[in-house]
C-alpha cells in the first residue's frame, strides 16, 4: 500500500514561474526547499480565496437558499412532499453492527446475549 507521501509525489507537476530576484533570495534565506515553501504559500492563498468566496456567497446567497433561510428549517421540512410510501420497513431485514465482524443479519444474532 502506498503511503500518503507517495501519493503526493505521484500527483505533482513541474512548472516554471518567474519571480522577482529579491523575493527568491528572501525565500532562500528562510528555507532550503523553495518548492515546498511556494506550495505552502499557494495552498494558503487558495484557501484564503475559497474562504473569501464563501463570505461573498453568505452575503449574497442564492435565491433558493434565501427562501429556505426565511422559511426556517422546520417550515422547509414541513413543505417537503410526503415520502412515507418510499420505503417499506417490512421489506428489509434486521441487521446489527459488530466492530470485529461487521454487519450481521438477524439470523446470526445470539438471542441470549443480544449479539
Amino acid at each position: 500500500m502506498h503511503k500518503h507521501y507517495d501519493m503526493i509525489i505521484m500527483l505533482t507537476e513541474r512548472i516554471t514561474i518567474t519571480m522577482p530576484r529579491d523575493m527568491v533570495e528572501r525565500i532562500d534565506e528562510l528555507t532550503k526547499n523553495r518548492s515546498r515553501f511556494i506550495v505552502d504559500a499557494v495552498r494558503r492563498e487558495l484557501l484564503r480565496q475559497i474562504r473569501e468566496e464563501l463570505r461573498l456567497s453568505l452575503r449574497h446567497p442564492h435565491a433558493e437558499s434565501a427562501q429556505v433561510a426565511e422559511l426556517g428549517m422546520a417550515d422547509w421540512g414541513a413543505a417537503l412532499p410526503d415520502d412515507s410510501g418510499l420505503l417499506d420497513p417490512r421489506g428489509g431485514r434486521a441487521v446489527r453492527w459488530h466492530a470485529e465482524e461487521g454487519w450481521s443479519s438477524a439470523e446470526d444474532l445470539d438471542p441470549d446475549d443480544g449479539t
